[in-house]
């Protein structure tokens, strides 16, 4: 009896162990939530970032003016393109918690930005909330990992 209950123990820590996040789970390419972009997050000096690398309409209504990042506060970034616009900016793993956090999410539609965190979830998509002030209260998004 004593050994089936060292092996069910050993078991089970195993099975935690193996469901422990890697802090570098996030890096790779995201579909956003409503798949009209792509996010390449990368590591630089300890923190995470992402950058858009792909829109599913990369024109404004005429066709060919490209997206601008129009809405910008800083009125010196309102003609960069959106697309190469770091929008995940100086993610932290949180290794106590098991998820990314004080960073911060930019949104080209409006022009704002938030303060950020987020986890991979068991299925391996990456929930992320963005909000000012408290976390209690902001929008969240689910993302799903992709390829270019």
């Amino acid at each position: 009896m004593k050994h089936l209950i060292t092996l069910t123990f050993a078991y089970l820590i195993a099975s935690f162990s193996a469901m422990a996040q890697s802090p570098d789970d996030i890096l790779g390419i995201w579909l956003n939530e409503r798949e009209d972009a792509k996010i390449e997050v990368y590591k630089q000096n300890g923190k995470y970032y992402g950058k858009i690398v792909w829109l599913k309409n990369d024109k404004e209504d005429d066709g060919t003016t490209p997206n601008l990042d129009d809405k910008n506060p800083n009125a010196n970034l309102r003609s960069r393109r959106v697309i190469g616009i770091n929008i995940l900016r100086g993610l932290v793993w949180d290794a106590d918690d098991e998820e990314y956090d004080d960073g911060e999410i930019y949104d080209p539609r409006s022009g704002k930005t938030y303060s950020l965190y987020g986890y991979i979830q068991e299925d391996g998509k990456l929930f992320m909330k963005g909000y000012i002030g408290f976390s209690l209260i902001g929008r969240s998004t689910v993302w799903t990992r992709s390829s270019l």
